[in-house]
């Protein structure tokens, strides 16, 4: 029943291009109200966990793959844990408790404690207000990082800014927008960091980090798995200019700033607008849509902008430091082990960062179990083997590897010398297990993936 359950998830994940159907709905030109009552929660991927299945041994699942574990292609230095949900046993267990660089397994952390800060259904909101003098529009950055220049293939369904401009020249009615500001103090703090490469930003990893900016900094909207996005070298500015270029404003015109606190009284029945009158807003997909797009193409400036609405919606700044803090602190609200992680940020890209296999399998089993409904729709964000994200191309070859196409459904994880997995699968005995194998010291990249990929369709096939 519950491999039933899981395969009806996978039926409802589309295969990236990259996440068509699920972002289709288009923004409407129209400002979207606050919601008054939050939107329903969305149907968990996985119900429950009560059971199903025959039961494995920890002798038999360590028979099964503590050669694979132990085999000098996965790396010399490796921490792996194995849970089966239903029961909640340890079925293996090799450095669990330490913990050692996650690289993008950090996500799973970050998208389980922006879904529970935020909510499912949580929206993003671009906004345009008037400034201090006739003529002068401010934009104010509100940290969405799908938000487009105008409707294309990476963010289907995103907020815009040629329909935000649309409504911000119809609030102006005959007065003709001048000059332009942008806000983005919604986050503080360096814009990069601690144990980032030098080389992260001009490989075109990550952007530089702040709350304004298009197609997660990008240049263009295009995504590669392994870098190779070229960035903007100031986001911000970059899509100030574009906004402004949608005005009529000359780039000249165009400075970073602040908004007018928000006029206390709603614009006169004249029509007359007053400073920090709203002249337009647009909102991003639900968050469940953003940690989708987030975990399936390890999205690492999606990532850092996500963990910092934790700690916005905690009550703190959006700076690195609270961010990664507020992301423990929840870790550990939910109950669990928070102390095994150390983190610098919210993408994995710092290595820096520390996170434990027993954190991992604990998390997604908790977000498995059906306790708390907005992280189960985790799930729907993780990739699958050979078909989806950055598993497309995963459990190829070698031929056995092929059993776990369709069926593993994992975050991965990549640094140079370091290459890690963490996620849910069903064995050919039809229980749901959990694992996370963290793997460093591999003779090479391709060489630690394929056998990493080894272990986890040895527990597929395991009838254990």
């Amino acid at each position: 029943m519950i491999f039933l359950v899981l395969a009806a998830g996978i039926v409802g994940l589309v295969r990236p291009g990259p996440v068509d159907k699920w972002l289709s709905a288009e923004t409407t030109s129209a400002p979207a109200p606050s919601p008054t009552t939050p939107d329903p929660s969305p149907t968990p991927v996985l119900v429950a966990a009560a059971g199903g299945g025959t039961a494995p041994t920890p002798e038999s699942v360590t028979r099964a793959i503590d050669p694979l574990v132990k085999s000098p292609a996965l790396g010399t230095k490796v921490h792996v844990a194995v849970l089966d949900v239903a029961s909640d046993q340890v079925l293996y267990a090799r450095n669990a408790d330490t913990m050692t660089t996650p690289a993008s397994t950090t996500k799973l952390l970050t998208a389980a404690a922006v879904l529970d800060a935020r909510g499912p259904s949580y929206r993003l909101s671009t906004r345009v207000v008037a400034g201090s003098t006739p003529g002068e529009v401010v934009l104010i950055g509100g940290g969405d990082p799908t938000l487009a220049t105008a409707k294309n293939a990476l963010f289907p369904g995103a907020a815009r800014l040629d329909l935000l401009a649309d409504q911000v020249k119809k609030a102006l009615g005959t007065t003709r927008p001048t000059s332009l500001l942008y806000d983005i103090s919604l986050f503080s703090g360096p814009e990069t960091a601690r144990g980032w490469d030098s080389n992260d930003i001009a490989y075109g990893q990550v952007s530089r980090i702040q709350a304004l900016m298009v197609n997660a900094g990008r240049v263009r909207p295009i995504h590669n798995e392994f870098g190779g996005d070229p960035r903007s070298s100031n986001p911000a500015d970059a899509a100030a200019k574009a906004f402004a270029r949608m005005l009529g404003v000359p780039a000249s015109a165009v400075k970073k700033g602040t908004a007018p606190a928000t006029a206390s009284t709603p614009p006169s029945s004249t029509g007359e607008i007053a400073p920090g009158d709203q002249l337009g807003v647009v909102q991003s997909p639900p968050m469940v849509q953003l940690t989708d797009w987030m975990l399936g193409m390890s999205d690492n400036t999606a990532a850092e902008v996500l963990g910092r609405q934790v700690a916005i919606a905690d009550g703190k700044p959006g700076t690195f430091d609270d961010g990664t803090e507020a992301i423990i602190k929840r870790v550990g609200d939910l109950g669990l082990p928070s102390d095994e992680a150390n983190l610098y940020d919210a993408s994995g890209l710092s290595r820096n960062n520390g996170i434990s296999p027993t954190l991992l399998t604990e998390l997604l089993a908790f977000a498995a179990s059906g306790q708390q409904p907005a992280l189960s729709s985790m799930f729907g964000g993780l990739p699958v083997a050979g078909w989806s994200g950055t598993m497309l191309k995963r459990f190829v070859s070698p031929q056995p590897n092929q059993v776990g196409q369709g069926i593993v459904r994992a975050k991965t994880g990549t640094l140079s010398g370091v290459n890690t997995m963490a996620g849910v699968l069903t064995t050919a005995d039809g229980r749901l297990l959990v694992f996370a194998i963290m793997a460093s010291g591999s003779p090479g990249a391709g060489t630690g993936r394929a056998a990493l990929d080894k272990v986890a369709a040895r527990l597929v096939a395991c009838g254990c």
